[in-house]
């Protein structure tokens, strides 16, 4: 079984698929005249300046915190053992690929972000529903509805593995190897965490976003830049090193054969869609809630998100392995600094942040990855609970809401090698019908862009 789902995975994820989602995202970036770099300021006013003239519009929670419940889905621990996973196994390189990927990205999410305003609808209870299969039912019609379904049938197996047990299996190890707390005790806490947290309604997970995103990245973010800080005279040679070998293979020695550049490509590109969800539609599953007089105002907060998480959370990550010379895996042959060549990603990090932090260094990682991993959860319910609702009715969200919980306590104390493939299978698949739809839809992006933007209606920086 699990030769089988490693072998769909590979395909799924291989070439065609990366290539699929790069090209989206540079169509997009041609369609809409390079708006993630004119825009940019723009978007970026819009999602932290407040604006009261939004209060009194149609939806359920503000700009801002639709923002920060898809950037707790995102800034997770594939900003940690994600980026260190591209940087080991594609070299220095992979970190520039990873900001191309990101820069075109956030189109993407900038497209998944209007079209989720756009066919936004009420359910019973009179919040709004979004996401991917509203926009391919309704802006397609019918004869799509097909695809539409199995976005929300892969949306829904997804939340409950890589949004959910696979966040709280790593958590589990986190508090064993760390703090020496066992895996039933750490389910059974999360369990009744999560429980306050997303029984409480949108709403609260909003606010709780609201507050926790903010401050955990600030937590995060802070220690790495005083490990670069420290390493000042050799920031320039860490980004020397990531524009020298995004173009040019890593010499052959100890842990590297002779890295190509096609894997400083693939790796970047793949650790960049893990890190920003660019493209597998999550994004469309919170925006539809927001207050927003135009589906391009959601749609440009929306965007910072992917700019956020890549190049800003992940570029710290990545400069404090090449500061501190914890790229190498060989163990130090290439780099110069000594180190375990058996370490794998998160735990290299960890290293990476103890070498000029010390053990304090290391516990910022270790408590990273819970926070990262709680926020997560806690947006990944949203999402899933947005799909299961397209499929079965609004009225059986409660019983979702049952099994996500047991989903996250089940996580703490269960062997997740097969529901971590059977994840990433779904996961690919919620991106293929979703890719499809934007690319379907793209006129209608491009004219609701273009009528927010007309010089008549308002004057845009």
């Amino acid at each position: 079984m699990l030769e089988i789902l490693e072998k769909i995975n590979g395909v799924l994820w291989g070439a065609p698929s990366l290539i699929l989602l790069s090209g989206t995202g540079l169509f997009l970036t041609f369609v809409l005249k390079g708006m993630q770099f004119t825009k940019l300021l723009h978007a970026f006013k819009l999602a932290f300046v407040p604006d009261k003239s939004q209060d009194d519009s149609e939806g359920d929670i503000s700009n801002f915190k639709a923002l920060m419940t898809s950037l707790a889905g995102m800034i997770g621990n594939g900003n940690i053992a994600g980026v260190a996973t591209a940087v080991t196994l594609g070299g220095p390189g992979a970190v520039f690929w990873m900001w191309v990927v990101g820069l075109l990205g956030m189109t993407t999410k900038y497209a998944e972000a209007l079209l989720a305003m756009k066919y936004r609808e009420q359910n019973a209870n009179g919040e709004y529903s979004s996401g991917p299969m509203y926009y391919i039912e309704k802006g397609l019609g019918s004869r799509y509805k097909f695809l539409a379904v199995a976005f929300a049938m892969f949306g829904a197996f997804a939340s409950l593995g890589i949004g959910n047990s696979v966040q709280s299996n790593t958590i589990a190890d986190v508090m064993t190897n760390s703090f020496n707390v066992s895996g039933f005790i750490t389910g059974i806490i999360l369990a009744i965490l999560i429980s306050l947290i997303i029984f409480g309604g949108l709403k609260r997970i909003s606010n709780v976003a609201g507050v926790f995103v903010p401050m955990m990245a600030i937590f995060y973010i802070g220690a790495a830049v005083t490990i670069i800080l420290i390493n000042y005279d050799k920031i320039i040679p860490a980004f020397g090193l990531i524009f020298q070998y995004a173009f040019t293979p890593v010499s052959a020695a100890g842990g590297f054969t002779g890295i190509m550049v096609m894997q400083a490509v693939q790796n970047g590109v793949s650790k960049g869609i893990f890190s920003n969800e660019a493209g597998l539609g999550t994004v469309a599953l919170i925006s539809g809630n927001a207050k927003s007089g135009h589906p391009a105002i959601q749609a440009l907060v929306a965007m910072t998100g992917t700019f956020i998480v890549t190049i800003v959370v992940c570029t710290m990550t990545a400069l404090v392995l090449l500061v501190t010379g914890y790229w190498d895996p060989s163990g130090g042959l290439l780099s110069g600094v000594s180190h375990d060549p058996k370490l794998e990603a998160g735990a290299l990090t960890s290293v990476a942040f103890g070498s000029s932090l010390g053990m304090l260094g290391e516990y910022v990682v270790s408590l990273s990855v819970i926070f990262f991993g709680f926020s997560t959860i806690i947006a990944w319910f949203v999402y899933g609970a947005k799909c299961f609702e397209y499929l079965f009715g609004v009225k059986y969200v409660m019983l979702y809401g049952v099994i996500y919980v047991a989903a996250t306590f089940l996580g703490t104390v269960a062997d997740l090698r097969t529901v971590w493939l059977f994840a990433d299978v779904a996961n690919a698949m919620m991106m293929i019908p979703n890719l499809i739809g934007i690319l379907l839809l793209y006129k209608v992006v491009k004219e609701e862009t273009e009528d927010y933007f007309k010089p008549s209606l308002r004057k845009v920086s």
